[in-house]
């Protein structure tokens, strides 16, 4: 039974902690673009979302991802034998470049704070699709329990990757124009 709830309590923060991750990158996207407004403008907006951006790391994001990873690791307690399945191996390999993404995210946003980001909003939209990557990665590797279909998951990720990646490029080309 302890499983089921560390199962329960496992997809709820990750859900939570996702959320927070691509909330958290499109704020930075818009504290980016407000470096182009004037300068008493920016001041108003950039205090903003310094404390937008805090409060969403601090109070959900960040506490999120610790209780993601705790009731985790309560179900690799439990059920050792998790360990030995290839594809566990996969989506841990995933979750720590996660956990490197949102640490990252991190950096990204004390630099922000400090107004020495140099970050443009175009790379923080690919960078906010790399999450997007990261959880399709993560979900199929979990649903599909396969770890020898890996190069065909690769693959789709590369796909998807550069789908996502011409997205945000068509994107920018219509803002550009409007």
């Amino acid at each position: 039974m302890l499983y089921l709830y560390a199962k329960a309590v496992h997809i709820i923060f990750v859900i939570t902690w996702m959320a927070g991750l691509f909330y958290m990158v499109r704020l930075f996207i818009y504290h980016t673009e407000a470096r182009q407004k004037s300068v008493q403008e920016y001041q108003v907006l950039h205090r903003q979302f310094m404390q937008m951006e805090s409060k969403l790391w601090w109070i959900i994001t960040t506490p999120s991802m610790y209780l993601a990873i705790a009731a985790g690791l309560t179900m690799l307690y439990v059920v050792p034998g998790l360990l030995q399945a290839d594809w566990m191996h996969v989506k841990l390999t995933f979750v720590l470049g996660l956990v490197g993404y949102h640490f990252t995210c991190q950096r990204i946003m004390f630099k922000l704070r400090s107004e020495t980001s140099k970050w443009t909003s175009t790379r923080l939209r690919m960078w906010n699709e790399l999450a997007t990557v990261i959880l399709f990665a993560i979900v199929f590797a979990v649903v599909l329990k396969s770890a020898v279909n890996w190069i065909y998951g690769v693959l789709g990720l590369l796909l998807l990757s550069l789908m996502l990646m011409l997205a945000v490029k068509i994107y920018k080309k219509i803002r550009e124009r409007g």
